[in-house]
Parts: C-alpha cells; structure tokens; sequence
C-alpha cells in the first residue's frame, strides 16, 4: 500500500503537524483542512460524552441511539446559542453545570448566567427555607 506524508504548519499555534493518507488527487492544504474538520468533530463528540453524560446508550436500536444522539445535539446547540448571545466568558461546560443547578429554579436566564444574585421579590414566598 503506498501512502502520502502530508506536513502541515498551523500558523495560530505555531505547531507542525505530519499527516499520512492514501490520496494522491488532493492537495496537501485540502488533506489538512480536512483534518483539521475531522479533529474538530472529534472534539465536539468527545464534549458530548464528558458533558451530556453519554456513557452508554438507552435503547439498542437504531431510532433509540439516533434519538439519544439527536436530544444531545439539540442540547449542545442551545449552550453555544446562549453562551453566543449572552457574550459571556463562561465555558460552555460551566454554563451547563449552572443550568443543572438551577433547573428548578424560576429566574431569568442571562441574570442567571451573568451570576446577579436573586432579588427579593424573585423569591417564592410558598417556597420553604432552609435554616
């Protein structure tokens, strides 16, 4: 089998990278942005399983993973919306954490993300307190 050693020189980070590949057509650049996609797919699964906890999938058919895969997507999407339009530094990881937190909570989201502490008349009074 012959293979193609593709080098590539990330001009960001200063960091070389050395790529082999069984395309001959492309060119060396096309073989590198490719990778480059890919490792960003990967990254984007990899959050995916660190943060949506996905360990394991519900159901073993077909329908069930997609729909798991599906739910966890639409979730990824609404984090980065939100951590675009609130224009807040937060991590996404950490965003979603607070939202986890206070999923019971009755407040307003970008007062919740921008951390303003819960005004007085925000509280529930039929809520009870814990001393």
């Amino acid at each position: 089998m012959h293979l193609r050693r593709i080098g590539y020189k990330d001009v960001i980070t200063g960091k070389r990278y050395t790529f082999l590949t069984n395309n001959f057509r492309l060119a060396a650049r096309t073989i590198a942005d490719i990778y480059k996609a890919r490792w960003q797919v990967e990254l984007f699964f990899k959050w995916i399983k660190q943060n949506l906890k996905i360990k394991s999938f519900v159901g073993t058919s077909k329908n069930a993973v997609m729909t798991q895969v599906w739910i966890a997507l639409c979730v990824y999407l609404l984090l980065a919306f939100l951590k675009f339009q609130s224009k807040l530094t937060k991590s996404m990881q950490q965003m979603l954490r607070l939202l986890l937190l206070n999923l019971f909570e009755k407040r307003d989201l970008m007062a919740l993300l921008r951390g303003d502490p819960l005004r007085n008349d925000q509280m529930n009074i039929y809520q009870m307190t814990l001393i």
